[in-house]
């Protein structure tokens, strides 16, 4: 049963990251109100594909929560109805959560594609809570925390459907994110706890703590990378499509996050120097260099080159497996040092 389950955990992982790549694309897009409201869009549970199926049409079946568009804003059908030649205002009342009323068939099903991902990750979550119930007797954190992510993903669709609702407020997609990272720590720990057996490897207080270091500062940046691309997306909205200069009219976040950049560098190129001279046997560290340099480029290509296509998603995922990797190390580090108290004890 702890195979089965730790695969499950692996396939939400999986999915887990996918939902983070599809969140990244609909943030690169500009898709995050494809879909005007939560959970179905539009009113439909499939979305439409053309402007017409949003305009009022006479003599035709609406069923309660259809949304319309009329003289740019959003009606939203009271009950189920069959509409006469003109549109009967009881019918229908103004959507208030929010005032944006535009309608682009590629942002609504970038949009409505996240939404399912989103929705299919919660069912291995799902599948591996209920196999916890027989781990209980064994390892009973595996059933809370399984309880816990279950809850951290209805907080997080709850949270999807608040920054749908506030038409996208910075503040609140940030939180959507560092969530998704919370829920991605969680099954990692339950993915690692479930091992049936591990790698020889040492402990080094110093290496683990500036490894916990250097994992709190990857957090900070990813936090900041959103602050400053929302800062990008409103200059972009306000003056076109990067006809402006990042390097005079970047905030101070933007300068804050390219100086920790070096920081980063710095203190995982010694944690990997640290971790091959002392033969620790933390050989994932070789895979944190190589998300790094890749964060490097993307970062320089962004900055350079005025954000070609997918480098900011690359970013963003990068970063969001690179703190993944981080964390998992940590797990190793920790259980070494389990390992070597047993022993000594012994």
């Amino acid at each position: 049963m702890k195979k089965r389950f730790r695969k499950t955990a692996k396939v939400a992982l999986v999915l887990i990251y996918l939902v983070i790549i599809a969140g990244a694309v609909v943030r690169m897009t500009g898709s995050g109100m494809g879909c005007p409201d939560w959970p179905k869009c539009f009113g439909y549970y499939i979305p439409p594909t053309d402007i017409s199926e949003l305009q009022f049409k006479p003599y035709h079946e609406y069923k309660k929560g259809i949304v319309i568009i009329v003289d740019e804003e959003l009606q939203v059908a009271k009950k189920a109805f069959t509409s006469e030649n003109e549109r009967n205002l009881e019918n229908w009342e103004p959507y208030t959560a929010h005032d944006y009323a535009i309608f682009n068939p590629l942002h609504t099903w970038v949009e409505y594609i996240n939404r399912l991902i989103g929705a299919l990750s919660g069912l291995p979550i799902l599948i591996f809570t209920i196999m916890s119930i027989w781990l209980w007797k064994d390892k009973k954190r595996f059933l809370l925390l399984s309880i816990f992510t279950v809850f951290a993903m209805a907080f997080q669709a709850w949270l999807g459907k608040t920054v749908v609702d506030s038409n996208l407020a910075p503040y609140k997609i940030t939180i959507h994110m560092v969530m998704a990272l919370v829920i991605v720590a969680v099954i990692l720990y339950l993915i690692y706890a479930s091992k049936t057996s591990f790698k020889d490897q040492k402990f080094d207080s110093k290496f683990r703590n500036v490894l916990i270091a250097a994992t709190i500062l990857t957090l900070v940046q990813i936090v900041l990378g959103t602050q400053v691309r929302q800062f990008v997306d409103v200059q972009n909205k306000l003056a076109g499509y990067f006809n402006w200069d990042i390097a005079e009219l970047a905030p101070l976040e933007f300068y804050i996050h390219r100086s920790l950049s070096i920081l980063v560098l710095v203190l995982n190129v010694w944690l990997f120097l640290r971790n091959r001279k002392l033969r620790l046997g933390y050989n994932k560290f070789k895979l944190v260099i190589v998300c790094i340099g890749l964060e490097i480029v993307t970062g320089i290509a962004m900055y350079y080159f005025n954000f070609p296509f997918s480098s900011q998603p690359l970013h963003l995922v990068i970063a969001a497996v690179l703190i993944g990797i981080q964390f998992y190390i940590i797990l190793e580090s920790h259980n070494s040092k389990h390992l070597k108290s047993t022993i000594s004890s012994t």
